[in-house]
């Protein structure tokens, strides 16, 4: 009888604790995977992988909606907005003739180096970093002179 009702309690507290087990949690596998995807898709926004699972694999994360086909942002809060460049950043327009005997990319970039430190004696930089991840001054200089 004793072990009856011992056995009846264990089960019972089994079914309470699978009962409290958060059933929309992802697994470590599924929200690693999920981080990948979202990683690949470029629309972590800066997130870090403790941040991502926090907010996106937890009991206690939102549901978010299904990315639309046409990968708009309304349907992918993940996916940051479109950066902007600051109006006062000044950047080259064509690439200096005195680089034209050097690879097109060695050539942008002595380009957009030139105008860089031009820009910091007069603040016409916007603000904006040579080298940053995301996109800094060097990232959109480059982009412009490549048409």
């Amino acid at each position: 009888m004793l072990v009856r009702i011992t056995f009846g309690a264990v089960l019972f507290g089994l079914a309470l604790g699978a009962a409290g087990a958060p059933a929309q949690a992802l697994t470590a596998k599924e929200c690693s995977a999920k981080y990948k995807e979202a990683q690949t898709a470029g629309s972590l926004g800066g997130m870090k992988w403790n941040d991502f699972r926090k907010t996106q694999c937890s009991a206690d994360a939102t549901v978010q909606p299904a990315a639309s086909p046409g990968g708009s942002t309304a349907a992918n809060p993940l996916k940051p907005a479109a950066a902007s460049t600051p109006a006062a950043a000044v950047f080259p327009t064509t690439v200096s003739g005195k680089y034209a005997s050097e690879k097109p990319g060695t050539a942008r970039m002595h380009t957009c180096r030139d105008q860089y430190q031009a820009n910091k004696a007069s603040g016409a930089n916007g603000g904006l970093p040579w080298i940053k991840k995301g996109g800094g001054y060097y990232s959109e200089c480059n982009k412009r002179l490549k048409g």
